[in-house]
């Protein structure tokens, strides 16, 4: 009788222990959260947002960079996502950003549809998928962008899967955000923020 006590106790224990894990890193992971959000709007950090949904890979044959039709766009659900994103940026503060975009139609848009700043097409941001002996080039570009930058404010930059990962090794989603802070030794990826 007496094992199937202390049986019992150790289950109770056990079962005590892992709710306390799960409830305590729900509470660890919503702090992060907010950490994230308080280091973005009070522009200490920068928000690097691959953008929104937009099916398919690369871009067609007949790309043209002043022609949005020869290019892949974001889908309905896409924009549906951009403004998404933009609510939760000026729910958490962030409505007057230095925002940047990659010259891309489906990046453009998607600074557009945040809304939370006005938009400055910025090639160095632009995709380097099918030109990869540009990115070191642009990658050092940004890098020096944003070391340089003395604003203060929020900082949106919007561009592509290659860009990002190029800068942090991080594969981001479409309508992902990865939150670095500049320092001397370069980028240092600070958080992610899932799209909506």
């Amino acid at each position: 009788m007496m094992g199937g006590i202390a049986r019992s106790g150790r289950i109770v224990v056990l079962a005590a222990a892992v709710l306390a894990s799960v409830f305590g890193a729900g509470t660890a992971a919503a702090a992060d959260a907010a950490g994230l959000w308080r280091g973005l709007a009070a522009g200490e950090t920068v928000a690097l947002m691959r953008h929104a949904s937009a099916p398919g890979l690369g871009d067609p044959a007949n790309f043209a960079l002043d022609d949005c039709d020869t290019q892949r766009n974001l889908s309905a659900a896409g924009r549906a996502e951009a403004r998404a994103i933009g609510a939760r940026l000026r729910d958490h503060g962030i409505d007057h950003a230095v925002v940047r975009s990659s010259r891309w139609c489906r990046c453009l848009d998607t600074a557009r549809l945040l809304d939370v700043g006005e938009v400055v097409p910025t090639p160095a941001l632009d995709s380097f998928f099918e030109d990869r002996e540009a990115g070191p080039g642009q990658t050092r570009t940004v890098r020096r962008l944003l070391a340089d930058d003395a604003s203060g404010r929020p900082r949106v930059l919007v561009t592509h899967q290659v860009n990002i990962t190029a800068l942090t090794d991080v594969f981001p989603a479409s309508g992902e955000i990865v939150v670095v802070r500049p320092g001397p030794e370069g980028l240092a990826v600070v958080g992610r923020i899932a799209p909506p």
